[in-house]
């Protein structure tokens, strides 16, 4: 009977709500947008979890956190605790709270969410991250014994950081090689100050480096030194989790009009440039006045949301399909339409128009309705015959995906790729076709998300240990 009655008072608390910057003054500065939980409001959240004998919310998981374990701990106030328990499955967990699609995965199969709100489960995990950089003790987890073996790491992104931070517990010695002047990868360059701040990253990166791994920034592996080479340096084991960052855009006329960007350049320039700040930081961004955004991802909410913090006076997005088929995370597209963002569904770019100075001024674009689903599950657009508009603009940017980086599949011919470029890997293990070389993330399967990236990694980083301890 206890217990029947505990199950009933936790059903009648109501998910708890975090506080946020009021629509009107965050869409104007680069702070970040929710403002994270208190430990009361916590507590009362994590006492909504039903303790689920078979949960669920485990298996929706990418990389296997044992959530029921570490909400517990946060119910009874064992906030340290809390955070170890997920440092078992997760290296990144400041990172993950903040951009992981929980509605979708963990929060997706709650228990609790059949018939009410589902526990929410991220931003409990943010708050245990949140509150050990606050009030922790610097203690890391337990590592084992040295082995001797070497392995190097190609990419700091998230799939990187999970397979360093996995090997380096294992007992491996690890150097992560980083393209950029800054460690993160996309969680640097792609996602916003406001969605996830720059000193989160550096954190969380810096406590893969106390446990023990050694970074290189500036080093363009496939470019400054090859995969082989890094064998002869004695490497036993590489992973590359290079992402896919090659813009890709609609080829269309008039593409080359001044005042079209790809989302990947637009981004690098306001997030790990800083842009934002020209003229104290000398990166000039291109800031329109009436934007248009291409695309119906994160990266697009991500940089229409950045334009209008640039000062545009309008902002809309363009995407060929309805609503109900944006794959942008649903916390994303509210903050967005809360913004002052326009969407413009069912609506498809066909020519770019521009001044006699080269200059976009203005889109042609046709309305779209929707067919039958496609490959990606989501109905097909087809094009409304006759139903031709015009959008005046001066800048636009392309959010409609991006490719396989080249750089290091381009100069590895023995390591097998797919007809788009990206590398062949055993989904299961990361495995590729050159003997002791793993891949994982964005340059396997494409642009996805943050946390598919790491259940990526943490295979390949069970895979790499099996292989250097014994030989398979």
């Amino acid at each position: 009977m206890e217990k029947a009655d505990q199950k009933e008072k936790r059903g009648k608390i109501p998910r708890q709500k975090m506080s946020e910057q009021e629509p009107a003054v965050r869409a104007r500065n680069f702070q970040e947008v929710p403002l994270g939980y208190t430990p009361e409001l916590a507590m009362k959240e994590a006492e909504r979890c039903l303790q689920c004998k078979k949960p669920s919310c485990v298996e929706g998981c990418p990389v296997g956190i044992d959530i029921p374990g570490f909400i517990k701990l946060i119910r009874e106030g064992e906030f340290t605790q809390s955070i170890r328990h997920i440092w078992k499955k997760n290296s990144l967990p400041a990172v993950c709270g903040r951009v992981c699609p929980q509605e979708i995965q963990c929060e997706g199969v709650c228990i609790v969410g059949k018939k009410d709100d589902p526990v929410a489960i991220g931003n409990l995990e943010r708050f245990a991250a949140d509150y050990e950089r606050a009030h922790g003790t610097g203690v890391l987890p337990p590592k084992a014994a040295p082995t001797g073996k070497k392995v190097a790491v190609v990419g700091s992104g998230p799939s990187g950081l999970t397979v360093a931070g996995d090997l380096i517990v294992k007992g491996h010695e690890v150097t992560i090689l980083e393209a950029f002047h800054k460690p993160g990868g996309v969680l640097v360059y792609g996602i916003p100050e406001f969605r996830l701040p720059k000193e989160i990253v550096a954190q969380e990166v810096n406590f893969i480096e106390r446990l023990g791994a050694k970074l290189e920034c500036n080093a363009v592996v496939g470019r400054t030194v090859s995969l082989d080479e890094l064998f002869e340096q004695g490497y036993d084991a590489i992973f590359v989790g290079v992402g896919a960052g090659l813009p890709k855009f609609l080829n269309i006329p008039g593409e080359n009009l001044v005042g079209i960007l790809s989302a990947n350049e637009y981004l690098t320039r306001a997030n790990l440039m800083k842009a934002y700040l020209f003229p104290k930081v000398d990166t000039p961004i291109p800031k329109g006045k009436n934007v248009v955004v291409l695309g119906g991802g994160n990266v697009a909410m991500d940089s229409a949301r950045t334009a209008m913090r640039l000062g545009a006076d309008s902002v809309k997005i363009a995407y060929r399909r309805s609503k109900s088929e944006l794959p942008a995370r649903a916390a994303e597209v509210h903050h967005a339409e809360e913004e002052g963002i326009e969407f413009h569904f069912l609506t498809n770019p066909t020519r770019y128009l521009g001044n006699d100075k080269g200059r976009l001024i203005g889109m042609e674009c046709l309305k779209m309705e929707l067919g039958e689903p496609d490959e990606s599950g989501r109905r097909r657009p087809f094009p409304v015959k006759g139903s031709e508009f015009k959008i005046d603009c001066d800048l636009v940017v392309v959010a409609v995906g991006a490719g396989a980086n080249p750089l290091l599949t381009g100069s590895t011919p023995e390591m097998k790729l797919n007809k788009w470029g990206y590398i062949t890997a055993d989904l299961e293990s990361g495995k590729t076709t050159k003997k002791g070389v793993w891949a994982g993330g964005d340059i396997v399967t494409g642009s996805a998300t943050v946390i598919l990236a790491m259940g990526a990694g943490r295979k390949a980083a069970d895979s790499i240990h099996n292989y250097l301890m014994w030989g398979w």
